[in-house]
């Protein structure tokens, strides 16, 4: 399969004070176009910093981070911001949605910054609310404003949606109905969106295509899941 993410001996060290704090040590990874990945393992173990190398938002001390055969391991800032703006979504735990803006406008931001965007129109049908457009965040529930978030990443068409803890601040049921928005990303885009998903929750793993384990900023583990399960059969 085609490779869309692609870490060589990747390592980032942060400096605090006189001393060193390896968040990632020596970090080989390789992902497949159109899966859906989970990340998982305990706090400090180097989730999010992966998460952030992959979507720009920082640059390894040492290594090479190649996106879809591009390495941006040495881009400046303008070019890491382009590489944002044209590449990736990404999905918070707490949504990061403007409170002073309706739904529609929500998503209707990212669509002047991106080449090939999805129309606001199709991006909320996608995630069940076009009739919530004209809203605003605080008339809507927790789930539902997480939906404009994924609406608003989807918009922008992206290879990456990138997710920090998705489900962390829903309850189960919400969650799941998250969950499926993210997994339909993959089925119904030919390949085109991949999804990365930090969590604690191992039970987001059942329905991954791949799960990567991390621990002390190293990767323990990667498990392919060659038939991984429908989320309606997991035991929330």
């Amino acid at each position: 399969m085609e490779k869309i993410v692609e870490l060589k001996n990747v390592s980032k060290i942060y400096k605090i004070g006189d001393n060193e704090f390896k968040a990632l040590d020596n970090v080989d990874l390789s992902l497949n176009k159109g899966e859906m990945v989970v990340i998982l393992g305990p706090s400090g173990a180097g989730k999010s910093t992966l998460l952030n190398l992959i979507g720009g938002m920082d640059v390894p001390s040492s290594g090479d981070v190649i996106i879809d055969g591009e390495n941006i391991s040495n881009y400046d800032e303008n070019m890491l911001s382009d590489y944002r703006a044209q590449n990736v979504g990404f999905i918070f735990q707490f949504y990061n949605i403007l409170p002073s803006l309706t739904v529609e406008e929500n998503v209707e931001l990212v669509r002047d910054i991106v080449e090939n965007p999805i129309s606001t129109e199709e991006a909320l049908v996608g995630v069940g609310l076009e009739k919530h457009k004209k809203k605003f965040p605080n008339q809507l529930s927790g789930g539902e404003q997480q939906r404009v978030s994924i609406a608003r990443a989807i918009a922008k068409n992206p290879k990456l949606l990138l997710c920090d803890e998705p489900t962390g601040a829903l309850d189960s049921k919400t969650g799941v109905e998250v969950l499926k928005l993210l997994r339909k990303q993959c089925n119904d885009n030919r390949g085109r969106n991949t999804v990365i998903i930090v969590t604690h929750n191992s039970l987001i793993a059942e329905i991954a295509d791949t799960v990567i384990n991390v621990k002390n900023g190293k990767i323990e583990s990667i498990i392919t899941n060659t038939n991984p399960k429908n989320i309606d059969e997991v035991k929330w």
